[in-house]
């Protein structure tokens, strides 16, 4: 008996850290969902800073369900076309990437109906349409303005000394045509300045520095169209 009672105690020992120790708390999975896309009421677009045109269209409600894309634009080049709505539907789903790869093949609407998917195909077509029209509408509002600043060009002609005094015009271009002189220094005369304006309507008119010579203004004359001369020539 007085051996057993080591042993009993000694078991009871090896047993306190089991009734001690607390099963750490097991780790939840978390499933991420993608939230549904909103709608929109009317096509929206915006400019990356890499100069692409995202349009994202208007949707489109269809007996099968909503059709929405949105479409990457590279200038009038289609570069990409998402998804953001379509009828949750087999036959949807295989003909999405039919239409995505026409698209992008043809570079218009004018692509065939997938076969089976006859509803997703109209609505589709007719979303991309409407991404091209607003793109197409996005290019021309602002590159005209840019493209005729991108072209205007303001030239100084040579300062020419005469008996008078200096002459020196500036002229400004729109590519070739000459749209405005200013007279940057001129004699202190009254026939000079009564001259100058007749001298710019008459380039105006011309295009040229061949125009006449105002009477009474002879010498600031011959200068001022020395000095266009010299504006049309350096405009190369």
């Amino acid at each position: 008996m007085k051996r057993a009672i080591p042993v009993v105690v000694l078991s009871i020992a090896g047993l306190v850290p089991v009734w001690l120790y607390q099963p750490s708390a097991q780790s939840s999975t978390v499933q991420a969902t993608t939230p549904a896309p909103s709608t929109s009421s009317s096509s929206s677009s915006s400019s990356g800073s890499s100069g692409a045109n995202v349009v994202t269209t208007t949707t489109i409600d269809t007996e099968k369900g909503p059709v929405q894309l949105q479409v990457t634009f590279s200038g009038t080049k289609i570069t990409a076309v998402k998804m953001l709505q379509q009828p949750n539907h087999p036959q949807t789903t295989a003909a999405v990437p039919k239409l995505v790869a026409e698209t992008l093949e043809a570079q218009s609407a004018d692509i065939d109906t997938v076969s089976g998917a006859t509803i997703t195909s109209d609505a589709y077509k007719e979303s991309l349409q409407a991404a091209i029209d607003d793109n197409a509408k996005a290019a021309s509002a602002s590159p005209s303005a840019s493209a005729s600043e991108a072209s205007s060009q303001t030239v100084d002609g040579s300062a020419l000394s005469t008996e008078k005094g200096p002459v020196q015009v500036q002229v400004t271009f729109s590519g070739t045509k000459i749209t405005a002189v200013k007279m940057l220094q001129q004699p202190n005369h009254p026939q000079t300045t009564a001259a100058v304006p007749k001298l710019v309507a008459e380039t105006l008119e011309a295009q040229s520095a061949d125009i006449d010579t105002v009477s009474g203004a002879t010498i600031t004359s011959e200068a001022y169209k020395d000095s266009l001369q010299a504006a049309i020539d350096a405009r190369g």
